[in-house]
């Protein structure tokens, strides 16, 4: 059993995945974390005593080995690691709704302290790409952003939705460090520097990332999913009840290969194999875990795998002899043996007792009375599946329709359906009643999102007067436009957004993509260019034209920016194109962005006068407090109680300002975050550097406050004319 080599309680509460382990003096490893009070503590066991100079940091008051550094608002995300190697010591990276601190601990000063208007929901320190000097990544609103030491913003892009957790990892095995980036719509985005090189979409909001070794990297969901990815294969994963606080790789078996330790909401804390995922340790904690980090905490040549949890109760394990290899728990390696075959014998035992169950029917009743048939289904049956689309009814709303046939006349008792991202829970049941069996069943299904989905069946065939049935097990996959009709040409219906460019490619080629991406009915011929042919969404209602011409050009008519972005990044996929340049407008919505951009303006006065007006206030307080003092050691109580009654109505004004504040910062973050998804989208229309260079020149367009030239920039990718 592997036990911890210390344990600390410590008196102050820390927020979950709010832990770090740095030297901040280039020797002592202390630890960091956040509290829910807008403070960060600084555990220095190393120092006893020593006087801490006024600044930020003071001691505190419950223990003597505790600094408090104030923050002053709810902090977000917290770090520590080299970010000035010329310095020879760590700093500590703190991030809030509005600010990125960079702190020296150690001469306890300000590196840099930078205000970000997207926020800081997650961070990470480190190089990224070609990018030499370390970087604070900061995620945020929709946004990535990377500081150097001096605070200058050196990094800087957009995602798909609010971030909620960042790594960096190798993941292309070159050398360098790709971030890899998990948000709020489900995907794992990998960055090589500025350019998405791979996406992953799973089933909830991914709240934790980690890197293992090489490619491979630990995620944690919202939905209590753990798992394991090497790029973008999945190894494994599992789910639990409990939600994952933290996640973090250590090789604790000392095997050479980290394993995935998780903290959970339950008090647990296991160690699972990054090949398998089985648990092989595990301990609980009296309350939640709150982060799991390592460091050498005892400063005795050992790196200690660090578990916190909320109530600050703080372990460390050292990881487990050669000899124990990988078995840490209270368990033999014949014991988990016997029970892994005795689990064998008793499929085996269950699997030959329905083989004679079977044998025995035959024997008994050649022939079943009931139908004709016999019990056991013919060798040759075989499953097939249809896939196509349905405008719907009164009845049912449109939707892909997944048919399931027998090759004879053996019925189908029961489907069960695993996929991911589109029912709740990932399965789906269907279970016929007993008067509706037939050897075919059709099922509804409606994809969310515009991925290409595996669907995996488990189809129970048998006759109607069965007790047993063969299991079915196929896979079949839902292509990414799967729902959109074919429909017939209508130019009233034609949308006015559009996406032009031309491709290297034949017509025919561009036939296969359709026939691979859409559900086309099988009786579709598609001619030669030049043709165009219309979809309508079943989700909406809305119309897709896809005009192809003989010179390769391509328009693609929809008012749905999202939709174009994802046909092209398909596109691109398909034809291995590295860099396309398109010209695009969507009048309506660029409409609608405009007037969002007037509002951020608007927010922005605000938020400047309000800013303006509580340093007034401020500055009133101070020269009210100090007259009211004055009147009371001049024992004047009637001047004092007349100060004293002007500092409260200011102090009520200032709170109510501050709620004025508050909202408008909340609508202010709202409209940033329509702002920095528009500039996706509008990289989403072009493919490699032409991508890259639309959301750099939009972001210096929005700073220099030019709308005229973001929306040219959106429309034909550049800002010269």
């Amino acid at each position: 059993m592997l036990l911890p080599v210390f344990t600390l309680k410590l008196r102050h509460k820390i927020s979950p995945r709010m832990v770090a382990i740095g030297r901040y003096d280039g020797t002592h490893p202390c630890l960091a974390a956040a509290t829910q009070a807008g403070k960060v503590f600084i555990h220095n066991p190393h120092t006893r005593n020593q006087h801490v100079r006024a600044s930020r940091v003071f001691q505190s008051p419950l223990e003597s080995d505790v600094s408090l550094l104030h923050i002053n608002q709810a902090v977000s995300c917290l770090t520590a690691g080299v970010l000035n190697p010329e310095l020879g010591y760590d700093a500590l990276l703190v991030g809030t709704q509005t600010n990125l601190l960079a702190y020296d601990v150690c001469n306890n000063s300000d590196l840099f302290y930078r205000e970000v208007a997207d926020g800081a929901n997650a961070i990470v320190l480190g190089t990224l790409g070609d990018i030499s000097s370390p970087l604070a990544i900061i995620g945020g609103n929709c946004a990535l952003q990377g500081f150097n030491h001096e605070g200058r913003d050196l990094f800087w892009t957009v995602t798909g939705d609010n971030v909620n957790s960042l790594a960096l990892c190798d993941f292309d095995g070159d050398g360098k460090k790709e971030l890899l980036v998990g948000s709020e719509d489900f995907d794992i985005r990998v960055f090589k520097e500025d350019e998405i090189v791979a996406e992953m979409t799973e089933t909830e909001v991914v709240t934790s990332l980690c890197p293992m070794y090489g490619s491979r990297f630990g995620y944690a969901l919202s939905n209590g999913i753990v798992g394991v990815y090497d790029k973008t294969a999945r190894y494994w994963r599992i789910k639990s009840k409990n939600h994952a606080m933290s996640i973090h790789a250590f090789d604790l078996n000392s095997d050479g290969v980290n394993e995935l330790i998780t903290g959970w909401s339950n008090g647990k804390v296991d160690a699972r194999s990054d090949r398998t995922g089985d648990v092989i340790f595990k301990d609980n904690f009296s309350s939640a875990i709150a982060s799991v980090v390592e460091g050498d905490y005892r400063m005795d040549g050992h790196i200690q795998l660090i578990c916190c949890s909320v109530d600050g109760e703080i372990r460390g394990y050292l990881p487990g002899t050669a000899e124990m290899k990988g078995n840490l728990m209270d368990t033999s390696v014949e014991q988990d043996l016997i029970r892994e075959l005795s689990q064998k014998k008793q499929n085996l035992l269950l699997e030959l007792r329905n083989y004679e169950e079977n044998a025995k029917a035959e024997l008994a009743s050649p022939l079943n009375e009931a139908d004709g048939h016999r019990g056991i289904i013919p060798a040759n049956t075989r499953l097939h599946t249809t896939l196509s689309v349905s405008l719907g009814s009164e009845t049912q709303t449109a939707h892909t329709e997944l048919c399931i046939s027998t090759s004879n006349d053996t019925i189908i008792r029961a489907v069960l359906i695993f996929a991911e991202g589109i029912f709740k829970g990932e399965s789906h049941v269907v279970h016929p009643s007993i008067h509706n069996l037939s050897s075919s069943i059709c099922i509804p299904i409606v994809a969310p999102k515009d991925v290409p989905v595996d669907l995996h069946l488990n189809a129970f065939v048998g006759y109607r007067s069965s007790t047993q049935f063969h299991v079915f097990e196929l896979t079949r996959q839902l292509p990414r436009f799967s729902m959109y009709a074919l429909t017939s040409l209508d130019p009233a219906s034609e949308p006015i957004s559009y996406v032009n460019f031309t491709i290297a490619e034949r017509a025919q080629r561009v036939v296969v993509w359709l026939s691979q991406n859409f559900l086309l009915p099988e009786d579709t011929h598609i001619q030669n260019a030049p043709f165009q042919v219309c979809f309508t969404s079943l989700r909406n209602g809305g119309h897709l034209y896809i005009k192809i011409k003989v010179n390769g050009e391509i328009t693609i008519n929809t008012d749905d920016i999202d939709l174009a972005g994802d046909i092209i990044q398909s596109m691109a996929s398909f034809f291995a194109i590295e860099d396309l340049q398109v010209e695009a407008d969507f009048p309506v919505y660029f409409e609608e962005l405009r007037k969002v951009l007037v509002k951020v303006d608007e927010y922005h006065s605000v938020h400047q006068k309000l800013s303006a007006d509580m340093a007034d206030h401020s500055n009133l307080i101070r020269s009210l407090l100090v007259r009211a003092e004055d009147a009371r050691l001049m024992r004047d109580m009637k001047t004092m109680k007349s100060r004293y009654m002007e500092l409260y109505k200011l102090n009520r004004d200032l709170l109510n300002g501050y709620k004025i504040r508050c909202n408008n910062h909340t609508e202010l973050l709202g409209n940033l975050k329509a702002v920095n998804q528009a500039i996706q989208r509008a990289g989403r229309l072009r493919v490699g550097k032409p991508k890259n260079q639309v959301i750099t020149a939009c972001r210096d367009a929005i700073r220099s406050n030019n709308i005229n030239t973001l929306f040219r920039i959106m429309r034909v990718g550049t800002a010269s004319s």
